[in-house]
């Protein structure tokens, strides 16, 4: 016996009545939806899905992962809904807003939300930011990060098969060259650490034999690159000279990673706990490389001199 609870604010909806529309706009992750049929197996319906009328029709906001479930279980044909009075712009709004405390949404269906309103539904990004409570400058970045996506990264990560994370490191990839780099983490089942290291060989390979080798066998390719970065002698240069090469090398690759980390991965990544004790260190890092920046200026200028 599947149980429900009920409320006066909710009504109970037959499962063919519920229109799953928007389920586009949010990712499938089969450990949650194991995870999900098992609770209303269990436990039954905690909490009321979230609908809004729309021509008729009962449009899903919040509640897809309940809804699959139950629909795979025998015996369970109706849900508890409560019903939003939202219109189609608000509905998408809805979905990013309902989640944003419990449990925030992937960086990628907030692209799609982003993507729908301003794409689909013709509003500015100055709008869309002040729908979903955001700066311009967020809602650009979650628009750019899927109109850079491949259709075929875009299918597998609709079907749950491409994380999110993944699917994050191919966007730094041009749209023609993604879907060989999605095949061979996929062959190669690899990790979002790894594909990041393959991407970073593939936007700084120069031929197509090297790109070739980097997807044919990726982790060779990120071992030996690994294992290359380094100082060695220079003959032309003196003593100290190679002492600088050797720290400059040391520098250029933490500043590279560390613009990598900032660019395309960055807050979403770290908890709201971090946000203190890494903000200290990150405003030294601005203030003296700025200083370097300034300092390195000046030493070129001093090297061109006779």
């Amino acid at each position: 016996m599947h149980r429900v609870a009920c409320s006066d604010a909710t009504e109970l909806l037959p499962l063919e009545r519920i229109d799953a529309r928007l389920q586009r706009y949010r990712l499938q992750m089969a450990a949650a939806e194991r995870l999900m049929v098992q609770s209303l197996e269990r436990y039954g319906q905690l909490s009321p899905i979230v609908v809004c009328l729309q021509e008729g029709s009962h449009v899903l906001i919040d509640g897809f992962k309940r809804l699959r479930a139950a629909r795979k279980l025998k015996g369970m044909t109706a849900l508890w809904a409560y019903r939003l009075e939202v219109d189609e712009q608000g509905s998408k709004a809805a979905i990013y807003n309902l989640n944003r405390v419990a449990q925030r949404p992937q960086e990628m269906e907030e692209a799609w939300i982003v993507y729908a309103l301003v794409r689909e539904d013709g509003m500015s990004q100055v709008e869309a930011g002040q729908l979903l409570g955001r700066h311009k400058s967020w809602i650009n970045r979650r628009l750019a990060m899927i109109e850079k996506l491949c259709t075929a990264a875009k299918e597998e990560l609709h079907l749950g098969l491409l994380s999110p994370s993944l699917a994050r490191q191919l966007t730094r990839l041009p749209t023609g060259n993604q879907e060989a780099a999605l095949a061979t983490a996929r062959e190669a089942s690899l990790n979002s650490a790894e594909l990041s290291a393959v991407v970073d060989l593939l936007l700084s390979s120069s031929t197509q034999e090297q790109c070739q080798f980097v997807l044919h066998d990726p982790r060779k390719a990120i071992r030996q690159s690994q294992g290359s970065y380094v100082h060695f002698w220079d003959p032309r240069l003196s003593t100290q000279g190679n002492r600088v090469a050797k720290q400059l090398c040391g520098l250029l690759d933490g500043l590279a990673k560390i613009d990598s980390w900032l660019r395309y991965r960055g807050r979403g990544e770290l908890m709201a706990c971090d946000r203190q004790p890494l903000s200290e260190g990150f405003e030294r890092l601005l203030r003296e490389t700025r200083g370097v920046a300034e300092a390195t200026e000046d030493f070129l200028k001093e090297l061109e001199l006779p």
